[in-house]
């Protein structure tokens, strides 16, 4: 069925790839990102006629105070709005003995802060039209805090909660929010990590991970880990005891 949508995050990855399954299914989408002539390459096999489906929107979702003023320009455009995506997220590399703040403070920026500053103003839109889906891709990291990436996992697990307290809210008015917690999934965001290739833990494609994304959205699930296998992984995860936890390699 086609619908009126906005990506957050639209130029690579998992945002990328749910954009372009929703534009070939007929669904008239905003694309947000900061690489515009990425957006533009995405949207311009879907622009082209009378009726126009896909429309890029150049967008960082740092900068907190244009956030609002954005998604009212995305929702005019669109005459409308029935579902929002917020896939924006980083994770660069962190060494074992190195505690940068300031990639810190970038990665809660984009992964934490961006969402709540996006979908703040679509839970109030959508609280007042009484229908509407908000669908965030959190991570498998945020179930708890690793050794490896610490501030990551926290980014992660801070969605987890704002967007468990957003479907709590957002309840009595007919609107769904769903968490999307992803395994490993082969984006720019995990190249040159050694993800598995083969076995349950597999890394998959982005367009694999897209198409789980939309089955959960389209039956309205609360969460949803992708693939399935990591609901099992992240409930091992979170009753291993902490001081077996913390000696792990993980």
């Amino acid at each position: 069925m086609a619908k009126k949508i906005i990506i957050v995050g639209a130029s690579s990855g998992i945002g990328k790839a749910i954009a372009e399954l929703e534009l070939q299914n007929g669904s008239s989408v905003v694309l947000l990102a900061r690489r515009e002539k990425a957006l533009e390459s995405i949207a311009k096999p879907f622009s082209k006629g009378k009726e126009k489906k896909a429309y890029a929107l150049a967008f960082d979702v740092t900068k907190f105070n244009t956030a609002k003023k954005t998604f009212e320009k995305a929702v005019s455009l669109l005459g409308g709005l029935d579902e929002i995506y917020y896939a924006s997220g980083v994770m660069p590399a962190i060494e074992k003995n190195e505690y940068n703040t300031s990639k810190d403070l970038n990665m809660i920026e984009v992964n934490l802060s961006g969402a709540i500053a996006f979908l703040n103003p679509a839970a109030e839109f959508f609280s007042k039209q009484k229908f509407g889906k908000i669908v965030g891709i959190s991570s498998i990291a945020g179930e708890r805090g690793r050794k490896g990436n610490p501030v990551y996992n926290t980014s992660k697990a801070g969605l987890n909660t704002y967007l468990e307290a957003l479907r709590n809210r957002l309840s009595e008015f007919n609107v769904q929010v769903t968490t999307i917690k992803p395994g490993f999934v082969l984006t720019e965001m995990t190249q040159g990590l050694n993800l598995p290739t083969k076995g349950l833990l597999k890394a998959i494609s982005a367009e694999d991970a897209a198409k789980q994304i939309l089955t959960a959205v389209n039956q309205n699930k609360d969460e949803c880990f992708v693939p399935g296998i990591w609901a099992l992984v992240g409930l091992i995860i979170r009753n291993i005891p902490n001081f077996i936890f913390k000696k792990m390699s993980i």
